[in-house]
């Protein structure tokens, strides 16, 4: 198979004997037609400057036909707009209509959730609708009516069968722009029409044969001597995952431009995967030219507005409204104070925000949250999409982003597609006021839904290059262009597929008889496709052999069909070089941090953060002496922690009533505990929804709790302080911290408690080597009293409230003590603070990523 020769596409059109140019004038003078008054349909638009260069080539003396593709020259021709019902073949104008369809055919309720079925079937319609003579439309419905969709009835296709019955009246009832070719002043105006299939034959034969009659004449771009030849052996290469595919391809592309074969055809079915290859070759320079492009939703505009409509819906949570406020400059000057004290306050719904006490004292942080609550409140109600869109552009324009969107090329197409650029905008509202829904009023859902899908499918495409290096095209728009190179990427079982699943809900019976293509046709084409690419002077084929979960990947069928061949005619099968280049790299090690905080003196010391000292000497620095913290998440769920922070405030408040009324009644204490438990949960403002996992463990918490209280009490010991705030001086520093609980004894010293809601195993292995037990022993240091007791009370829901003393924790306060005064040395000293946690204290640490242990170089 490597002596089969490349050709050169240049020759599809030059050929004197086979070539288009050729087959094309012979045509003009066989129907004695003169070329201007000609017209050529070619079956994609990037054909027609190519065919005019080429043209004007090879007969320099001679008139050039026109050359069209079918919709150009038919929008060329036609006169007006379109009307109030007809299918657009665009998603902003063909929704509403299909929603407005729906309602009148009684599935109102069903509207919104069928509409884009709807419009997906009937634009897969219209192509073959549009391919029949106007005056029979008619007949070709009725056709189907009877026979096509009544293989649709039953209870359980009910709204499928609602959907093509209404997607075929639609079909039939629309006026096309392509109906003007079937007029005889078109006809008439015209000495002769060639159409040019491509890969695939053009629904519009049918009809302009039978209009056109002998003034058609149809013919392929290939010739028979081309679709005939045999396949020559393109460079294979068989990548690991989908990031080394993507290295490859972008080297394959650079190679090729360095080797002069420019310009590279670039085809890839995955998006993720071109836009990667993309970035990369743009990091180098390349000059591309995007035919594909990329779904207008995923550029940054789009998702600016959609920011905006998320952020402006009732129940929004402050994640949604402050990223729709950081889309725009205009709050840059009070959005960094408003963060930072949502996530303070934990304020996960945008509403619990203007109850944050400490708002009043950031008069500016007010004045802009008003305005925000000013725009956010216009969004309600229910409006015409007309109305909807007007006030969507005012917010726009008042917050600032309507400059940046219109500064953006992306930016302009985004507010093209949602017709509210100043090119279409007239257009639009006109054709809403003629439109058969454009009374209709919808809500926010139903104008961010539509404001969606028109982004969805609506396609962004960068401008085009002056000389392009690279191409990035479907593999079908490669025919009779002359690439010097072609890099296919992505030709792996699951995207290159040998059989194509045709799109819609259509059987291959429905699809035969309604004339779409069926996936037998598909496929036939996909091959086609596939032998014209390889036949490219030069070719790159690349797959990956595993997916992102690490399963493996075979190559698609048709590369290894391309393998067996060349086994067959004795060739042995062998895979391309790494395209990428080899670089020296310096080593840099990255060798264990190793700070000082001598500079950085220590004024107060709480518990936790002798306890970082002592887990890891760089935690402390960076997350106490430096104060680096991470940022707090607002959309976290409730869990066992939140259920702790709750009992620690209703124990506070229980204690603190029973102080102030004394009672041993048990029903007079489940009620104040009952008092408490609300208090807490409207303190910390927690969502009733998520807590109540804990609010149905609660009354067995509470039960086991007073049942043990009243055993403590039966030993003398009583209530003195509850989350008391205690401090004390050591040397130069301030010991600093909150103590659960403080309970005097019969002999009058001090019971130091603190609240456990862990496993009763664990809270036991804090006791056992009090050295170890940093907690109790610094609550202990807080305080003045000589002797005192200590002990954990664990309170559980299964196990029910059980103590755990630390019988030695005068010894263990004694020992952290003079622990303490020898590390503040150290550091005030210089000492280094190096990277020594080990196990769990690395596993949830907030300063992971600045120590970088995970990427120390070995010893």
């Amino acid at each position: 198979m490597a002596d089969i020769g490349k050709f050169d596409a240049l020759q599809l059109w030059l050929d004197t004997e086979s070539g288009l140019l050729v087959r094309l004038g012979n045509a003009l003078r066989q129907q004695g037609a003169h070329p201007a008054r000609s017209v050529v349909l070619l079956p994609y638009a990037q054909l027609r400057p190519l065919a005019n260069r080429l043209w004007a080539q090879a007969f320099p003396d001679g008139f050039v036909p026109r050359f069209e593709t079918t919709m150009s020259w038919a929008s060329a021709l036609a006169e007006g707009g379109a009307d109030a019902v007809s299918i657009q073949m665009d998603v902003a104008a063909d929704l509403p209509t299909a929603q407005y369809l729906l309602r009148k055919a009684g599935l109102a309720t069903q509207s919104e959730a069928l509409a884009g079925l709807l419009v997906q079937t009937a634009q897969q319609l219209a192509p073959i609708a549009a391919a029949c003579i106007p005056e029979q439309r008619s007949a070709w419905a009725e056709q189907h009516r009877r026979g096509t969709l009544a293989s649709l009835e039953g209870a359980a296709l009910a709204w499928e069968a609602a959907v093509a019955r209404i997607a075929l009246e639609w079909a039939a009832a629309t006026s096309y722009p392509s109906d003007i070719l079937f007029s005889p002043g078109v006809r008439d105006a015209t000495d002769a029409l060639i159409l040019v299939n491509g890969f695939s034959q053009d629904p519009m034969v049918a009809g302009l044969q039978s209009a056109w009659t002998d003034k058609l004449v149809v013919m392929n771009v290939l010739h028979e001597c081309h679709a005939t030849s045999q396949l020559a052996m393109p460079a294979l290469h068989a990548c690991r995952d989908a990031e080394d595919e993507a290295q490859r391809a972008a080297a394959s592309v650079l190679r090729h431009i360095e080797a002069g074969h420019a310009p590279v055809a670039l085809v890839s079915s995955d998006r993720s995967l071109t836009r990667r290859v993309r970035a990369m070759l743009d990091a180098e320079g390349v000059q591309i030219r995007d035919e594909n492009g990329w779904k207008l939703s995923t550029t940054a505009s789009a998702a600016r507005v959609m920011a905006l409509l998320r952020a402006v819906v009732w129940n929004a949570s402050t994640d949604r409204v402050l990223d729709w406020l950081k889309s725009s400059a205009h709050w840059l000057t009070t959005l960094d104070s408003l963060e930072s004290l949502a996530r303070q306050a934990q304020a996960r719904d945008w509403s619990d925000v203007r109850r944050i006490p400490k708002l009043a004292e950031q008069p500016e942080v007010m004045q802009d949250l008003d305005a925000v609550e000013a725009m956010r409140n216009q969004f309600t109600g229910r409006r015409t999409l007309a109305q909807w869109l007007q006030l969507l552009e005012k917010v726009l324009r008042s917050s600032q982003a309507w400059d940046a969107l219109e500064a953006d090329a992306a930016g302009t197409e985004t507010l093209s597609s949602l017709r509210m650029g100043a090119a279409v905008k007239a257009g639009w509202m006109q054709h809403m006021e003629g439109s058969l829904w454009g009374g209709h009023k919808l809500d926010l859902a139903g104008f961010t839904a539509w404001v969606n899908q028109t982004l969805e499918s609506a396609s962004f495409q960068p401008e085009y290059p002056l000389n392009e290096q690279a191409v990035i095209l479907p593999m079908s728009q490669m025919l009779a262009r002359p690439f010097g190179a072609a890099v296919i990427a992505g030709c792996d079982e699951v995207r290159l597929s040998v059989s194509p699943e045709p799109s819609g809900m259509w059987t291959a019976a429905q699809r035969l008889a309604l004339g779409l293509p069926s996936r037998e046709t598909l496929a036939e084409e996909m091959r086609r496709a596939w032998s014209h690419a390889l036949q490219a002077p030069h070719c790159d084929v690349l797959w990956r052999t595993s997916d992102e979960a690490g399963e493996a990947l075979q190559p698609s069928s048709l590369v290894q069909l391309l393998q067996l061949d060349a086994q067959r005619q004795g060739q042995s099968v062998t895979f391309a070089p790494d395209p990428r280049e080899d670089r020296a790299v310096a080593s840099v090690p990255v060798s264990t941090p190793l700070p000082t905080g001598a500079l950085l003196p220590i004024r107060q010391l709480s518990q936790g953060a002798y306890e970082d000292l002592r887990n890891c000497p760089y935690k402390f620095f960076s997350l106490r002496q430096l104060g680096l913290k991470e940022t707090e998440e607002l959309e976290s769920e409730i869990d066992k922690r939140d259920f702790g922070l709750w009992l620690h405030a209703v124990l506070a408040h229980f204690h603190a009533a029973l102080a102030s009324s004394p009672t041993a009644e048990r029903a007079a204490r489940i009620a104040m505990m009952e008092v408490a438990s609300q208090i807490a949960t409207e303190s910390l403002a927690l969502p009733d929804g998520e807590f109540l996992p804990f609010f149905a463990a609660w009354p067995a918490v509470r039960d086991g709790y007073l049942d043990w209280l009243e055993k403590h009490e039966a030993t003398g010991a009583v209530f003195a302080k509850g989350e008391a705030s205690q401090q004390q001086d050591l040397g130069t520093i301030k010991l600093i911290g909150r103590i659960d609980r403080l309970d005097t004894l019969t002999d009058g010293s001090v019971l130091v408690l603190d609240y456990k809601t862990e496993a009763q195993g664990k809270t036991k292995a804090r006791v056992k080597d009090p050295l170890e037990d940093t907690q109790m022993a610094f609550y202990a240091a807080l305080l003045p009293n000589d002797t005192l007791q200590a002990a954990y009370v664990n309170v559980g829901e299964r196990d029910g409230t059980s103590i755990v003393s630390q019988p030695h924790i005068v010894e263990a306060r004694d020992a952290l003590v003079e622990g303490i005064l020898t590390d503040m040395r150290h550091i005030a000293e210089g000492a280094a603070l190096p990277a020594l946690g080990e196990a769990a204290a690395c596993e949830y640490c907030q300063a992971r990523g600045l120590c970088r242990k995970d990427f120390w170089s070995a010893a």
